[in-house]
Formats: structure tokens, sequence, C-alpha cells
């Protein structure tokens, strides 16, 4: 098991960035890496909410987590202070046992002069997830996510 940190600067308040990691519709469009969309079949976004989320490659030959070319991943809300923290809990459905178990991935907002500051740790990530990967993915994400929220926070 490892952690990550990524993060990134949202020319939005963080009231804005904090709405957006709780809106479903918001998540769906902005959650998966450049080369994945992602498809929220549930989500309840409520302190002890659960929810589900599949990413899916673009290109066919990719292999996925789940499934062919999918990552599907389920948890639930553990932590959420309004504007400055979102704790998830969430867990990998994979029949690997490499890919198993809960991680925790903390989104903390803090804000100066209209500019937020969004850092995302990843905690307890399985050791068949490389670091540089989930980096990669994280940032990816995120561009997705400051371009969603400077925009008006209206997904596509």
């Amino acid at each position: 098991m490892h952690s990550t940190r990524v993060s990134c600067r949202v020319n939005a308040p963080r009231s804005a960035v904090y709405r957006a990691l709780l809106d479903a519709d918001a998540v769906a469009a902005w959650r998966a890496p450049d080369d994945m969309t992602a498809r929220v079949h549930a989500f309840d976004a409520s302190e002890g909410g659960a929810f589900r989320v599949s990413l899916t490659y673009e290109e066919p030959t990719r292999a996925g987590k789940s499934g062919a070319r999918t990552d599907t991943y389920h948890g639930y809300f553990a932590r959420l202070v309004p504007d400055e923290q979102v704790v998830e809990v969430v867990e990998f459905e994979s029949a690997d046992p490499a890919f198993q178990g809960a991680m925790t991935m903390t989104t903390t907002l803090t804000e100066a002069d209209g500019v937020t500051e969004v850092v995302v740790d990843h905690d307890g990530l399985p050791d068949a997830v490389p670091a540089a990967d989930n980096e990669t993915g994280t940032r990816m994400a995120l561009a997705k996510l400051a371009a969603l929220v400077e925009a008006g926070g209206r997904p596509e």
C-alpha cells in the first residue's frame, strides 16, 4: 500500500469547487482522466452516503481493473466539511486481490483571493496501482475539474 498527493489551483471560490465534488453530473464530467470516460451509477452526496462509479478507457486495447476497459469502484463519503473537505473511502470492484482493499481519498480546499487550492491525498492505494499512474490520472481529472468550475460549473 502507498500514498500519493496531487494539487491544483482553480480560479473560483471554494464553494463552487466543493459543489462540483458532490454533484453527480459534475463528477461524471470531470472525474475521469483524459483517456477515459466516467459513468456515475449511484451517488448519495451526504456523509455516510454511498456512490458507485465506472471509468472506461476509450481505447479498446486497454485493460481495466474491474473488467475489459473498465475500472469500477464503490465507496462512501466518510466526512464532509462544507467548502473545506471531502473524505471518500473507495474500493475497486475487482476479482484480482492485487487491486482489492479500501483506499481513502481526501480532497482539501483552501482559498486565497478567490483562487482555490485543491489537494487530493490518496492513502492505502494498492501496490498494483503505480503511484505515477495515479498521480497522472488525478492531475488530468483535476484539470477537468478546474475547467468545469471556471466555466461556471455546468457539465456538458
